[in-house]
């Protein structure tokens, strides 16, 4: 595998060096998915960027964790999934709703296993869903610009878990205690 620079401010591209201090004030550090990204800069500006459309998203904090945590497991991506959960802790998401985003299991309230189920719908079929799958998403009560915002959550995740997968990005000492692989199904 290749081995890929975690940046610092000082060893950044130059037009990396004002993300990264956005990183640092917006999470108390440069996350080493962060610093990976440096590396290009546009590439840590657009991850930057969906991730604050994504939380400016009609969607509430706990289906939020729903797509990002669908997918991060989908992708079997092994830094997403715990930085995720400890995301997902504070923002007080019910840890049942976690685990079992995490195990691969059904989630509990119907509404948010619908979104589970087309999201994992979006991931695996490259968008390509069928009208039935459409229409069980909207049946659940979500919107048309819900099914679009999938689409911005997945442009997201794809930026950070392919980035991971190809630095194999060691995961930031915050997130360790929930660290994660995908279960061999």
């Amino acid at each position: 595998m290749t081995e890929l620079t975690l940046h610092t401010p000082r060893t950044a591209p130059e037009e990396s060096q004002p993300l990264l201090g956005a990183s640092q004030k917006a999470f108390g550090m440069i996350p080493n998915l962060h610093a990976v990204m440096a590396e290009a800069p546009g590439l840590l500006e657009g991850y930057q960027k969906l991730h604050e459309l994504f939380l400016a998203s009609s969607f509430d904090d706990e289906e939020k964790t729903v797509v990002w945590q669908t997918i991060n497991v989908e992708h079997a991506c092994h830094y997403c999934v715990p930085a995720h959960t400890g995301i997902a802790h504070s923002m007080k998401v019910d840890a049942a709703i976690t685990e079992a985003l995490r195990n691969e299991t059904p989630l509990a309230e119907p509404r948010l296993e619908a979104l589970r189920e087309f999201t994992l719908a979006m991931v695996r079929n490259r968008g390509n869903v069928s009208d039935d799958e459409v229409q069980a998403f909207f049946d659940a009560g979500y919107t048309q610009r819900q099914l679009l915002e999938i689409v911005l959550g997945l442009a997201q995740k794809v930026m950070s878990n392919y980035t991971n997968h190809l630095a194999e990005t060691p995961v930031d000492e915050p997130f360790a205690k929930f660290a994660w692989t995908k279960s061999a199904s």
